[in-house]
């Protein structure tokens, strides 16, 4: 019997992006798979309809208020997370905006003192709280025409502050490891189509042809160096290191990895097989600092330990992971940049929002020569039966 799921989904956004539809639609198809879904309602519209303006309140009452809204908002998606490790159905818990969503409205200082008064960190309330997260990019960026507040009694945004209020939302959510940005390049149902599709990708679900336009990773070689931090538009860097584990299949992958910075870390356990059709699926486990440790001591003595700089930024509207390659390693590996991002943009549209600050090389998507499992073994290519061509071939 297959293991129950429980896979807690952050729908965020400015203001006229989807996101009321994303979650009736989501809704209904994992109804529809048999899931149990629950929706945790946007806590600051529960808020602001009670007679609050946001506009009114002095900056220390608005910093005050977000701290506020932040405690209520844990509680609340607490109450449906608890729901939903405790039902025997698979589960998908949809919230409407998340914790970093409020760091979008006041100084990253005063951001800073809510932490440290509270004691939270980022990777708590950003990686290790939600499994994914999906941004909904506002109407107001690249979709004027259809951009109203008619609609909403709490929302009163003209265009131009939505569409910063936009880009700020988008901005607090770089750093996590399962990040989507969903704009309005097509039409608004194919909006959603792929907004669904994402999620689908994410957990391995089959859609077929219900949902057309699916989610591919890609991956570039950046040649080296770097220009310096200044260049890039505002990033988190992680540091972050993967472990091969046996298997009792050389069509079978199993890996850990930790990931973190500041002496916070998250875990997750991700083994790689192939499915029907020679189509491969990537199974992802969130797990405990006891559990990595553990699972640590199957580690696969063909493979070295993979040791990684990660840095997340947004590029016009696509969210980019860079990972910049560090010793110990194998030679191969030394000095290496990798450049990845996930799209349902054609490869033409995808290359105006490369970024123009790197010096690309190629693209490797699918090349076994860039594959994090043969970069990682101990033995020359050409003297091992460990390189992977194809694991469903």
């Amino acid at each position: 019997m297959a293991e129950k799921r429980v896979y807690k989904v952050v729908l965020t956004g400015g203001p006229c992006g989807g996101k009321t539809t994303g979650q009736s639609r989501l809704c209904t198809f994992f109804e529809n798979l048999g899931w149990k879904v629950y929706r945790s309602p946007e806590t600051s519209t529960v808020l602001l309809s009670g007679g609050i303006k946001f506009a009114d309140l002095s900056e220390e009452a608005a910093v005050t208020f977000q701290e506020n809204l932040l405690k209520a908002m844990m509680q609340i998606e607490n109450t449906f997370f608890s729901l939903a490790d405790g039902c025997h159905k698979n589960c998908l818990v949809i919230c409407d905006r998340g914790t970093m969503d409020a760091s979008a409205f006041i100084h990253e200082s005063k951001w800073d003192e809510i932490l440290k008064d509270n004691g939270w960190n980022p990777v708590d309330l950003r990686d290790t709280r939600y499994n994914h997260i999906i941004h909904m990019v506002s109407a107001a960026n690249g979709a004027e025409a259809f951009y109203s507040t008619e609609d909403h009694a709490c929302r009163s945004e003209n265009i131009d502050l939505a569409r910063h209020l936009d880009n700020r939302a988008a901005q607090a959510w770089v750093g996590h490891p399962y990040f989507d940005v969903i704009d309005n390049s097509t039409d608004f149902d194919s909006k959603m189509c792929r907004m669904m599709s994402v999620v689908c990708q994410k957990l391995g679900i089959d859609t077929g042809d219900r949902l057309s336009t699916n989610a591919r990773k890609v991956k570039y070689l950046v040649k080296g160096p770097l220009p310096t931090d200044a260049v890039f538009p505002k990033f988190q860097d992680f540091n972050v290191e993967h472990v091969y584990l046996r298997t009792n299949s050389k069509k079978m992958q199993a890996r850990l990895r930790k990931r973190g910075k500041n002496g916070h870390h998250s875990y997750t356990h991700t083994i790689r097989k192939p499915e029907k059709l020679g189509q491969i699926v990537e199974v992802k486990t969130p797990i405990s600092q006891r559990d990595f440790t553990n699972m640590i001591t199957q580690a696969d003595e063909d493979h070295h330990r993979i040791f990684k700089k990660r840095r997340c930024f947004l590029h016009n509207n696509q969210y980019f992971q860079l990972d910049i390659y560090q010793k110990p390693c194998h030679e191969r590996c030394e000095g290496l940049l990798l450049l990845e991002t996930y799209t349902t943009l054609t490869a033409e549209e995808l290359h105006t929002r490369l970024p123009s600050f790197l010096t690309i090389e190629s693209e490797v998507t699918g090349k076994p020569n860039y594959s994090m499992f043969n970069l990682s073994l101990r033995d020359d290519w050409n003297h091992t039966n460990k390189f992977c061509i194809n694991i469903a071939g």
